[in-house]
């Protein structure tokens, strides 16, 4: 089952999930990849693919299912005019706190499966979805053994579900990508969430990727960079093979 599209019920509803795998039977470690602000569409379809097809047992869920049906969103469109009129009334049926309870549906559904290896998962997330992959990792320490943030905003605010609040309870292995032309994790924040976790003992990697912008790693972001984005790959590989392959 290379690829299929299911229903997890979660405490709030049913959250449309796509399901992607490599060839052949498994079983296989798990990923969760948690999208950006533009919801679910093929660039995410085919990142998620790429992750299944270098090993992975990877869950793709729309954090917008709170919000119901939408068509798919198209960046280079959408950033020509209001991006936050436009997506901001959908980022706000969703955020850290509601990401980290719809976690505990996607691990319980992961735990059932035959085809999944293991019961320690990683998380991966971009622009938005890089705070939900931190928080799941503090949230659920036991399940998550490694987690990437790329491009990731507001991951260390004075908000009660700030993802750096959270490291004194994360196990995992973090790998943490940010550019230095974001102004949603200028460098005073970079500085805080290293700190915390620092502090905390957590394993850690973060990198500022000079020359890129938020949301580099997207190839139907404007601001694509194809060398930046492999590397963040090559990272990100690396990352997951060191804590979920066995």
């Amino acid at each position: 089952m290379p690829q299929q599209l299911t229903l997890i019920p979660t405490a709030d509803g049913q959250c449309p999930v796509h399901v992607l795998t490599p060839a052949g039977l498994g079983p296989w470690p798990a990923v969760i990849f948690y999208m950006d602000g533009l919801g679910i569409r093929q660039t995410l379809i085919d990142m998620a693919q790429r992750l299944a097809d270098n090993g992975y047992f990877v869950l793709l869920p729309d954090m917008y299912y709170r919000w119901g049906a939408y068509e798919p969103l198209v960046p280079a469109e959408v950033f020509k005019g209001d991006f936050r009129a436009q997506v901001g009334p959908m980022m706000a049926t969703t955020g850290n706190a509601r990401a980290a309870r719809d976690t505990a549906a996607f691990l319980a559904w992961l735990g059932t499966n035959p085809h999944v290896l293991g019961t320690r998962v990683g998380t991966v997330g971009f622009c938005m979805g890089g705070g939900m992959a931190i928080t799941a990792a503090g949230t659920y320490p036991d399940r998550v053994a490694a987690a990437a943030s790329f491009h990731g905003g507001r991951l260390a605010t004075d908000e009660p579900d700030s993802p750096h609040l959270l490291s004194g309870h994360i196990k995992a292995e973090l790998l943490i990508a940010g550019a230095d032309n974001d102004t949603s994790y200028p460098p005073e924040m970079a500085e805080r969430l290293t700190a915390a976790l620092t502090e905390a003992g957590v394993r850690f990697h973060a990198e500022i990727y000079p020359g890129a912008a938020h949301g580099w790693m997207k190839k139907d972001f404007p601001v694509y960079v194809e060398a930046a984005a492999e590397r963040g790959w090559a990272e990100l590989l690396a990352l997951f093979a060191r804590n979920l392959k066995v």
